[in-house]
């Protein structure tokens, strides 16, 4: 079974894209947004693509800003509560605390001040490295969390230019937790060593990106937690990237 399609896995990403902070950690989704925010001052801002989107808060996030945003997310289960979310304005899950104890919580996106935001915003099941030929001309595409668990990293960054308008603004963050369950080793881009020297994710990017795009700034580190139990946390050190179709 795919873990993404699990209820525990979607009532542990509504918790992280919509539950309170932990650790005093901000919202990882919406601190993503608020950095894709800063980096599209003075630019276009007519569509935005959240590839990876799980349950959405980047998304509606992003809704804040542009006249039109995708989300676009593997998992039908977060697909469908997403839409739920946009359509209803609200969803509830099982939070965990300990074995089969725990509570219902009920996600707003009233009391998040996302609501206005919602009619911008829609969501669809697909594949990052199979996108269909509607995506295209994006002004931002966002991938949060994403490169680390694609098939074929590398195929993906050479065919992600022609999803963005020149210009248009590539954002990517990941902790970098390669497996070999969701990328083959023959298909990692890093997090190896090649020619005997060690080859980062981020250098891999660099080279593959280097054809068609320029880095914006300096990659920064995101941190993030989810909320697992009570008692059990995941705290992961994402590195955000950002860069710019020149050709």
């Amino acid at each position: 079974m795919n873990v993404y399609e699990t209820d525990e896995l979607l009532s542990q990403y509504l918790g992280f894209h919509f539950g309170e902070p932990h650790f005093g950690v901000s919202n990882y989704p919406a601190r993503c947004a608020g950095i894709c925010q800063e980096l599209m001052a003075g630019r276009d801002k007519r569509k935005a693509l959240d590839l990876g989107c799980a349950v959405g808060r980047t998304a509606f996030e992003l809704g804040r800003l542009f006249d039109q945003v995708i989300g676009v997310d593997l998992s039908k289960r977060f697909v469908d509560a997403a839409t739920t979310l946009k359509e209803a304005g609200a969803i509830d899950y099982f939070r965990r605390d300990e074995g089969e104890l725990g509570e219902r919580v009920t996600v707003s996106l009233q009391a998040l001040d996302l609501a206005r935001a919602a009619p911008r915003v829609r969501f669809a099941t697909g594949d990052a490295c199979n996108l269909g030929a509607e995506h295209a001309d994006y002004d931002l595409i966002f991938a949060g969390n994403l490169i680390d668990r694609l098939q074929d990293p590398g195929a993906f960054l050479g065919d992600i230019h022609q999803r963005l308008a020149v210009g248009g603004t590539l954002v990517i963050s990941s902790p970098y937790t390669l497996l070999e369950e969701f990328t083959p080793r023959a298909n990692w881009i890093g997090g190896l060593t090649h020619n005997g020297q060690p080859r980062t994710v981020l250098d891999g990017m660099r080279d593959v990106l280097a054809s068609h795009f320029e880095p914006v700034q300096a990659p920064v580190d995101v941190p993030f937690v989810i909320r697992e139990t009570r008692r059990k946390f995941q705290h992961t050190i994402a590195e955000l990237s950002a860069w710019r179709r020149t050709r």
